[in-house]
């Protein structure tokens, strides 16, 4: 029998209909906002930088950096001014990872002032941890009390020190010994310092790993401990922009809403990592993420009392560009 042409043609036809209609679609949809009048630039943003800016001399031989580069007033007034030319106030020193006993990262007491010198209109949290089961054994006592007293150590000898920001990777969603250090840290830190967390996303379809994204009853629990949550929103291994822009609109409004009265730091990268798996930067950079973080914060008609503003990962892969995409895509005034 031989096949009339409308049966030959009709399954050709819809096999190429459905992905034109599909990319037109794409074409079409819009989850990402362009904003560039500096609406949701505060002026207190945030930004990690590396260790080098705090760190002892066994990581310049460790890692064979130049001393020169970071223990130098010049060097250091010159971040402090582009910083603040971008509107960052809250700056996360690398303090990681911490030794298996507990104890933090050591730092240089000498170029930890100097470079508080040089920050007065800044809150310098140094950002402390380290790789879970590796450098961080939640679980033991004495582990916990080591961490804690050198973390409180550190903030007595710099008392100019803001606080603290606690970053444990990966962290599963629900980790009650998580929660026990919190509230060991929160007991022992000096009064009016911040404790501050390096916090994961809300789980998506897009990324499934339990180990790296908290459903909205721990966050909960993990904000109601904390001063500050700064969502690290990267790492997602999306592959396209706008599915990644709206995976950042839909982000913004549930960190908000789930932070109660806890401040927020939207976390946005701004880095390369060439050969990831979980992260592709053409996807997964300052661009998508702010236009991501616009549609979310334009839900509302004012913005949330508990949001900041960014912060940016990290200042040692910032360049001229990247500058100039926050600038264009999120500073005030520009």
């Amino acid at each position: 029998m031989v096949m009339s042409r409308s049966r030959y043609w009709g399954p050709i036809l819809l096999l190429l209909t459905v992905p034109a209609i599909l990319g037109l679609a794409y074409l079409i949809w819009s989850p990402g906002d362009c904003v560039r009048d500096g609406r949701h630039d505060l002026g207190t943003n945030g930004i990690w930088i590396q260790h080098g800016w705090l760190g002892d001399d066994s990581w310049f031989q460790r890692y064979g950096k130049d001393k020169a580069l970071f223990r130098n007033d010049h060097k250091i007034q010159e971040l402090a001014g582009l910083l603040a030319g971008h509107g960052v106030r809250y700056v996360f020193p690398h303090l990681c990872p911490c030794a298996p006993d507990g104890h933090i990262a050591p730092n240089d007491p000498a170029q930890t002032e100097r470079f508080l010198d040089h920050f007065t209109g800044f809150r310098v949290i140094p950002w402390i941890g380290g790789v879970l089961e590796v450098h961080c054994f939640l679980k033991s006592e004495p582990w916990r009390r080591n961490f804690v007293s050198s973390a409180v150590a550190l903030l007595e000898t710099h008392p100019r020190l803001a606080g603290v920001q606690l970053n444990i990777e990966p962290m599963p969603s629900g980790n009650l010994d998580f929660l026990k250090l919190l509230d060991q840290l929160r007991q022992a830190m000096p009064t009016g310092k911040v404790l501050s967390v390096a916090a994961y996303p809300p789980p998506t379809r897009w990324h499934p790993h339990a180990s790296v994204h908290w459903d909205e009853s721990y966050f909960r629990q993990v904000s109601g401990r904390v001063d500050q949550i700064v969502p690290m929103m990267y790492d997602t291994s999306v592959l396209l922009s706008k599915i990644y822009q709206g995976l950042i609109a839909r982000w913004t409004s549930e960190v908000l809403n789930w932070s109660g009265d806890t401040q927020v730091l939207l976390g946005v990268p701004a880095y390369e990592d060439a050969g990831a798996w979980y992260h592709f930067s053409r996807v997964e950079n300052l661009q998508n993420a702010l236009w991501g973080i616009h549609a979310g914060l334009s839900q509302y008609k004012t913005l949330p009392k508990n949001y900041a503003g960014i912060a940016i990962y990290c200042e040692w892969e910032m360049d001229e560009a990247e500058w100039k995409t926050l600038a264009q895509e999120f500073k005030k005034g520009s």
